[in-house]
């Protein structure tokens, strides 16, 4: 199929749209998490155990809904996967408003995050099949950087309204957008396979069907670790760690999400533009780890708020890598299974700070909470590092083939 030679098409203000308030929706608790919790009952330690209880129902929500929706993208389409966990997500953040328990919350992130699972993977297979290769890219970054404003929007939301209020706003965003997907076109590239029986789509266990693939499905999930270690543990719980280090001065988790996210914005921009100049996924990619590296070690030398806030920015810019790392997924692979694969691998590296929190929650056994962070932080950009320097590059690559 002969691809569009504009970068402007419908999908990518749809897709950005989309993720904006995907993300709105996938922070709110985060950025809720005191005030909600308070409302509740619960006292200081409850609240940042209880909320950690949360998080993990949430993320694996994401795993959940990663799989299913990335299966049903293949097999079914894009649009209809979009539709359905747009729609999923929007009740969810609606039902989260009236919610009297703990145990009420937990459950209901775990249904969210089910349907927040399908709107970045999909959207992005759509954007990367649609834009011309040597666009992408850009394409890619640009819907990353308008969406994840999002977490911006959702503060300030915070600041104006009551918690419920602000779910209400999450789910009746995320139904408002479902009049805007009703005029978008399904990928050309989805199409033509979609027309040929023979061949087998949206099957996750083909991901794994050789070493190679296997190998090469696990190391783009790994290059992703940064992202949610740095908002799902040092971001979310900032307030923690600058008790944990006698810090004078009040800590608002939510305006430290608010100041991640903003930069994380400018930094999925940017790293597009990055990889667009050196012509190269691997070499930008680098870069950003580089920056996060500094970004976790501003975070454990600051002795201010302000100083915390630096750093939240700083590592914010240096992890705004998701739309370029979610792409380099999407050019792994082909056709058949792009969708499944696009969407499960930054649902993976969600549902991993399940496994990153329960290994800093380890630590803390034998380290301060400061130092369980700073050996979680290093041990995961190894692991990042290593994994990126093993993929190949993807820059420029034709997405017009299938998995045998």
């Amino acid at each position: 199929m002969k691809e569009k030679q504009t970068l402007w098409q419908p999908i990518l203000l749809i897709a950005a749209l989309g993720y904006f308030v995907d993300i709105y929706d996938l922070l709110m608790f985060s950025i809720l998490r005191i005030p909600s919790l308070q409302s509740l009952g619960l006292n200081d330690a409850e609240i940042a155990t209880q909320g950690m209880m949360i998080i993990n129902y949430q993320m694996t929500g994401l795993l959940i809904g990663g799989v299913l929706w990335g299966i049903l993208g293949d097999k079914r389409g894009r649009l209809s996967v979009l539709f359905a966990s747009i729609l999923l997500y929007s009740l969810g953040n609606i039902a989260n408003g009236f919610v009297q328990t703990v145990e009420q919350y937990a459950w209901i992130r775990l249904i969210s995050g089910i349907g927040l699972a399908g709107e970045l993977g999909v959207g992005i297979t759509m954007v990367a099949e649609l834009l011309p290769r040597e666009k992408r890219g850009i394409g890619t970054s640009l819907v990353a950087g308008i969406g994840l404003s999002g977490a911006v929007a959702a503060f300030f939301v915070k600041e104006l309204f009551d918690w419920r209020t602000c779910y209400f706003i999450g789910g009746g965003l995320g139904l408002a957008l479902l009049f805007l997907r009703i005029g978008a076109s399904e990928s050309g590239l989805f199409k033509q396979i979609e027309e040929k029986s023979s061949i087998v789509r949206g099957n996750f266990f083909a991901l794994f069907a050789t070493p190679k693939r296997a190998m090469t499905y696990i190391r783009c999930i790994l290059i992703g670790l940064p992202t949610w270690f740095v908002i799902g543990i040092l971001v979310s719980f900032s307030k923690e760690f600058a008790a944990d280090r006698g810090m004078v001065g009040a800590v608002d988790p939510g305006f430290a999400i608010m100041i991640a996210y903003a930069a994380i914005s400018l930094g999925d921009i940017a790293v597009g533009f990055l990889s667009q100049a050196l012509r190269s996924r691997k070499k930008a990619l680098f870069v950003f780890y580089a920056i996060t590296a500094v970004g976790i070690l501003l975070f454990f030398t600051a002795e201010s708020p302000t100083a915390l806030y630096t750093a939240c920015g700083v590592l914010g810019f240096g992890t705004g890598f998701w739309a370029i790392f979610v792409t380099i997924a999407a050019e792994h692979f082909g056709t058949n299974l792009r969708a499944t694969a696009t969407t499960t691998i930054p649902n993976m590296v969600r549902g991993s700070l399940v496994l990153i929190s329960f290994f800093f929650t380890r630590l803390q056994f034998w380290f301060s909470y400061s130092e369980a962070g700073l050996l979680t932080g290093i041990v995961i950009l190894c692991i990042t590092v290593w994994a990126a320097v093993q993929l190949e590059e993807t820059f420029d690559k034709s997405l017009d083939f299938i998995e045998e």
